[in-house]
């Protein structure tokens, strides 16, 4: 069985006694209807203890599979810059905009705190619940692989941050701003190797936190500190390690076609280490009113070429994210598939035409891209002579440019709607084979980096050029894992924390971002910490360096 939280639900469920520093006021969740007595009594029964579980899952819709989410992980970067729409731009240019009042690192604070104070509240009352023991700590240690979650993601936006285990109950008007390595000692890493000692490695409702899940974030937390001042010295072997693991002991498989990934008919597949699901029915009603909004930000403006008009197999275009042209020399598209599977190259007219170009009928090539290294042929004769548009580099703007097709959505009821059906992919097996590489280089292993790479790329390579496509511990350096990552897992809420991460991002945004590369500055590896954080605090909140106080 599929597992699904209504969002009404969800919302009740944590209306709980206390908020989380700096949540916004009651007043924005009077107008729910209010299960009675939550805070007093309800989740010290089974059914509310298991209610409560489930709406901490509630708070990852927010950032991941959003607007908010997909903006603060895929702009300012090297492979993504601005298209023409939408009013987050700051995370792309880094300018002034990008300050403690920038609404996305308000939201993010705000709705990560929620979910570590809905998990502190099950933790905490879990204590007086009578149930069966076994399925009880199978719950917390569920709640407590969220509680990372939400605390990983918060360290690794904003560094030093509030710490808390415990419930917060009533008004909470002072916080303390603990260093990093500490939410990791003390947060992070203990509630993952709970969560591995007490999940299981299935759940029956799928999209439940399992095993596999806690090893995979952990390994990630761990990789992350590794590159550290207050790194522990095994960090990285413990990660490859937990990636082994993960590679090895959950039948997990690779498919045998990268496309295939992206086949709206094929989610919850073999590769799947961990997605957050999203219900279609609730993404089409618009009861879930996030549901997954991929579909809408990677693609350039078609809707207003000769021929075509919008309709949902091509999806709705916001026009956020154009890749570089870093990005879009990546691959070797003579023996690497993952640009030709993963971006859109013909439009096929849904409008008849009838020009002093000639004549387009229904089903017609309208519009086409040959995309990069496929260009030649496309001289500005050959171009105009095409009975359809041709767009080759020198054509691209913020309104056209080379679209990402992974996560178009010709499922939604109607042109217009913004929920999209697909889950968000955040754990899958050729990530683990990447960051287990990344793990091994980090341990100055690099014929061990390029095996696992070579297991990436051989799935990813043009059928009879395997051996073209394989690497060795020479080719294995950083930046090279890097620009393979980017072949991988573009667009897959990974870009800006895998450059951060690795300490790459300003080095990079300076070579291929040109929208960036003027105003990024070193402070710019973590996000300002919210202006309400610092307004609500008595005595006030210490900010970032670099942002202004």
């Amino acid at each position: 069985m599929k597992f699904n939280i209504t969002i009404k639900k969800a919302v009740l469920l944590t209306l709980i006694s206390g908020f989380a520093i700096m949540f916004e006021s009651c007043d924005d969740y009077l107008e729910e209807e209010l299960v009675s007595n939550v805070a007093g009594t309800y989740y010290l029964t089974e059914s509310g203890l298991a209610d409560g579980v489930e709406a901490t899952y509630s708070y990852l819709r927010f950032f991941y599979g959003g607007e908010r989410g997909f903006t603060m992980t895929t702009f300012g970067t090297d492979i993504f810059t601005n298209g023409s729409d939408g009013s987050h731009k700051i995370f792309n240019w880094y300018d002034g905009g990008l300050n403690a009042e920038a609404s996305y690192v308000r939201d993010s604070w705000r709705d990560w705190y929620k979910g570590i104070n809905q998990a502190n509240a099950v933790i905490n009352r879990s204590a007086d619940v009578e149930m069966d023991e076994a399925t009880k700590t199978r719950w917390i240690a569920e709640v407590r692989w969220l509680r990372a979650f939400y605390y990983f993601d918060l360290v690794r936006t904003f560094g030093d941050c509030h710490l808390s285990l415990e419930e917060t109950e009533g008004v909470e008007v002072e916080a303390n701003r603990t260093a990093a390595s500490e939410v990791y000692s003390q947060a992070i890493i203990p509630d993952l190797e709970f969560a591995i000692a007490n999940l299981p490695n299935e759940q029956d409702d799928y999209g439940r936190a399992t095993k596999a899940a806690a090893e995979f974030l952990l390994g990630k937390a761990l990789l992350r500190r590794s590159y550290t001042s207050y790194a522990g010295a095994d960090d990285a072997s413990r990660a490859e390690t937990l990636f082994t693991n993960v590679i090895n002991n959950y039948g997990f498989e690779l498919l045998a076609d990268w496309g295939d990934l992206w086949d709206i008919n094929n989610q919850q597949n073999s590769e799947i280490i961990w997605n957050r699901v999203v219900n279609k029915e609730l993404a089409d009603t618009a009861v879930d009113s996030e549901g997954h909004r991929g579909h809408l930000y990677f693609l350039m403006e078609y809707d207003k070429l000769r021929g075509m008009s919008r309709d949902t197999e091509n999806g709705r275009p916001w026009k956020r994210f154009r890749p570089t042209p870093f990005m879009l020399g990546l691959w070797d598209r003579d023996i690497d598939t993952r640009y030709d599977k993963g971006f859109k190259h013909v439009w096929y007219a849904n409008n008849e035409v009838s020009d002093e170009r000639g004549n387009l009928a229904i089903g017609d090539t309208a519009l086409y891209i040959p995309g990069p290294f496929r260009e030649a042929p496309w001289t500005e004769a050959a171009k105009a002579a095409a009975p359809y548009m041709v767009y080759t580099t020198e054509d691209f703007t913020e309104r056209l440019y080379p679209t990402v097709n992974k996560w178009i959505d010709p499922t939604r009821p109607g042109v217009q709607h913004v929920q999209g059906q697909r889950d968000v992919v955040l754990m899958r097996l050729a990530d683990a084979y990447l960051l287990r590489a990344e793990a091994k280089l980090k341990q100055s292993n690099p014929g061990g980096a390029a095996d696992d790479l070579n297991v990436v790329r051989t799935r990813a390579a043009v059928p009879g050029q395997e051996a073209a496509m394989q690497v060795t511990g020479a080719d294995v350096t950083l930046d090279f894992l890097l620009d393979e990552r980017a072949r991988e897992v573009y667009g897959e809420h990974a870009r800006w924390w895998d450059l951060t991460r690795t300490g790459k991002l300003v080095e990079r945004v300076r070579l291929h971002n040109p929208d960036a590369a003027g105003n990024i500055q070193d402070y710019h590896v973590l996000r300002p910490i919210p202006l309400d954080q610092i307004d609500r605090t008595v005595g006030g909140y210490p900010q970032n360096p670099g942002y202004p106080q």
